[in-house]
């Protein structure tokens, strides 16, 4: 994984950050440089392939997964007796398509950045986003309804921040496509690095992205909110930035030109949840562990042999420790007393 590079008391030393426009007579911060790198007019998710066309998640690209993510997320629902599922940055909507096929009974509501997708189920509705931490105007008021935002906070652009001679500075995109310590950081940014990641070299601060749970919370009447990412708490703080690049299925370094996605893990106890469980938790909550088919049933019933091979395959990957079921998924209940609270 791409880490930053440390600041000394030297010279600067520029990470490698492709700049967006080569010429631009001045810096940009980092954090206004990813928002357009990623929801900009020509934009990695604005892009006609959408995000599977280079990485695969538990929600899409990984068959199997995918189908034990959306049965968690019926079970959930029926566990709460809600009726609607909204996903929030839903890529083209292949969970809610997922889901769909297994339940006709909840409405399903698809939000990203681009048009309604061709060939989604046609009881699957959709709402166009702005991107980033953006959210729709109609999105409001929901009621009855699961919310999922399945890696969204971790490409909500933040600000980085990292040390110097000078102490914390701000990181900002450079003309030459370099990045460097720009300003300082504001009361608000310091105090959320003080609180939440000390004695940091390098930090992504999680400002916006606290912000960004907030406002998604606040338009829920009456609901769950779950958001689930790859991401740390106090007690496993990374020492370095966390800030990388997704092209072609491969990791490499950030580009602010609209062919890579950018992305940094989420503090997610900064959140304020009030439960924060791991994916393989929530397996063993909600799936059955699959049991290893017997050899016999590979010469009576070859194609059931093999199905069973696959879900067991897929449920090995869904909750590997070091993998996806190290992921974070956090759960809020809220209520019409406490939706804007």
């Amino acid at each position: 994984m791409h880490h930053l590079h440390d600041v000394t008391c030297g010279p600067t030393r520029p990470t490698s950050y492709a700049a967006l426009v080569p010429n631009s007579p001045s810096t940009r911060p980092l954090r206004q440089a990813w928002h357009e790198a990623l929801y900009g007019a020509d934009g990695f998710y604005r892009q006609p392939g959408g995000p599977a066309a280079h990485f695969s998640t538990s929600a899409q690209g990984l068959p199997g997964v995918d189908e034990l993510l959306a049965e968690c997320i019926i079970a959930i629902a029926e566990e709460h007796r809600l009726d609607h599922v909204v996903e929030i940055g839903c890529g083209r909507g292949e969970l809610l398509a997922l889901i769909a096929q297994r339940s006709k009974r909840l409405q399903l509501t698809g939000v990203d950045v681009v048009d309604r997708p061709a060939g989604l189920p046609a009881s699957v509705e959709w709402v166009r986003s702005p991107g980033g931490e953006g959210l729709p105007d109609e999105l409001t008021d929901l009621r009855s309804t699961l919310v999922l935002a399945h890696e969204w906070l971790d490409v909500v652009p933040c600000e980085i921040a990292v040390t110097t001679c000078d102490g914390l500075r701000v990181l900002e995109v450079a003309p030459d496509g370099g990045s460097r310590p720009g300003r300082e950081l504001s009361d608000r940014e310091r105090e959320w690095c003080e609180q939440h990641w000390p004695d940091a070299q390098a930090a992504e601060i999680g400002t916006t992205r606290d912000d960004a749970y907030c406002e998604l919370r606040s338009r829920i009447a009456d609901g769950l909110l779950i958001c689930v990412d790859y991401g740390h708490t106090i007690e496993d703080r990374p020492t370095d930035s966390t800030f990388t690049g997704y092209r072609a299925g491969a990791i490499c370094e950030p580009r602010f030109d609209g062919s890579t996605d950018l992305t940094a893990h989420v503090s997610m106890d900064s959140l304020g949840v009030p439960e924060l469980l791991q994916q393989k938790d929530i397996a063993a909550r909600y799936l059955v562990i699959p049991d290893r088919p017997d050899h016999e049933l590979a010469r009576m019933d070859p194609t059931k042999y093999l199905l069973m091979l696959r879900r067991r395959s897929a449920y090995a990957t869904f909750t590997e420790p070091a993998g996806l079921g190290a992921f974070y998924w956090s759960l809020e209940r809220v209520t019409s007393s406490d939706a804007t609270s």
